[in-house]
């Protein structure tokens, strides 16, 4: 941080907050104007008017938009995000047990795709034009253009149901569930760290397959960023000296190549990865993963605004805030972004 300023470190917290404060705004005008009624999703259609009445003053709702909007910061900034229709539990502790599950998911989709996408990246780039590269562009033209949900189905047809490679929907089997005792959130880690190592081999069998499609989408992306920054640095006379010297292509682009594109990679996994947990939505609907995704559908079934508004702005922020650390990042160790700070 010694090569960042201050003032530049406080311009860009002050636009993550500007935007936080937006997406608050926007996810308070989405709560008010979409064509459900929160009073009547609590207590029924067929409720009397006198009880109709009473929660909707008790919601607020009968306040000036002003005075709603002020109540409804000052709800957030204690943690408040109401009370969920679905369960009867507060969303906040709800969505605590939620995100975990999308973490786990989210985080073992971005270690996939980045092991995967990198290297495939940068062999493509160096390999220009050949089998390889030709190949690379055609799965990550493929992960662009397919849609996810086809992909899960089609793996959940073959590789469970055909050919039982993987665990089917859900995090675990039926009988599995409730037996290891929650301490991080994380399944995989908590059966670990108790012993239960059975458990953590059916838990992977289940997260592997969504895991793996969620990833493929990212990879895809990683892959194409990778090739191009790579392009770009082979195009540069320290490449070319180095190959003068006679360096190994390998070695070019292991000594020289990465390191300079290190911090445009750590912004495109930062993206991705943000990207991964707001995209789990659909993934995890066709697995029946617990997460936030399936949280906020059957919040939307039943129109939880108060679930789903709160899922919205945990998602919103997670994304600006992975964005944040990743231009945090870039301005610090990129000296070309110093000098335009400068």
């Amino acid at each position: 941080m010694k090569e960042l300023s201050v003032a530049e470190f406080g311009r860009r917290l002050a636009h993550l907050l500007v935007s936080l404060f937006i997406l608050l705004c926007v996810t308070f005008v989405i709560g008010r104007v979409l064509p459900m009624d929160p009073v009547g999703a609590i207590v029924g259609e067929l409720a009397d008017p006198a009880a109709y009445a009473a929660m909707r003053t008790r919601l607020g709702l009968d306040l000036p938009i002003y005075q709603q909007f002020f109540l409804y910061l000052n709800g957030l900034a204690h943690g408040d995000f109401g009370t969920a229709v679905l369960t009867g539990n507060p969303v906040s502790s709800d969505l605590a047990q939620a995100f975990p599950a999308t973490f786990e998911l989210a985080t073992l989709a971005v270690i996939i795709s980045t092991f995967v996408g990198v290297p495939l990246g940068l062999v493509a780039a160096l390999f220009r034009d050949s089998l390889i590269d030709k190949v690379a562009r055609v799965v990550a033209l493929v992960g662009h253009s397919i849609p996810v949900f086809w992909f899960g189905i089609v793996g959940l047809v073959i590789f469970y149901a055909g050919l039982n490679w993987v665990g089917g929907p859900g995090r675990v089997d039926v009988f599995y569930e409730g037996l290891v005792t929650p301490q991080t959130g994380l399944l995989l880690v908590d059966s670990l760290l108790q012993g239960e190592t059975e458990i953590f081999w059916n838990a992977l069998g289940h997260i592997i397959l969504p895991a793996i499609i969620l990833a493929y989408a990212a990879m895809a992306y990683i892959t194409r960023m990778t090739r191009s920054f790579t392009l770009e640095q082979l195009s540069q006379d320290y490449v070319i000296a180095a190959r003068a010297k006679g360096v190994s292509p390998f070695g070019t682009i292991w000594r020289h190549v990465l390191p300079n594109i290190a911090v445009q990679l750590i912004t495109i996994l930062a993206i991705s990865y943000g990207g991964l947990l707001e995209g789990a939505v659909v993934t995890e609907i066709v697995f029946s993963w617990p997460g936030i995704g399936q949280y906020m559908t059957n919040a939307l079934m039943i129109g939880d605004m108060n679930a789903i508004v709160a899922g919205t702005i945990i998602v919103g922020f997670i994304f600006m805030l992975l964005n944040f650390l990743a231009d945090i990042a870039y301005a610090t160790f990129d000296p070309r972004m110093r000098e335009t700070a400068r």
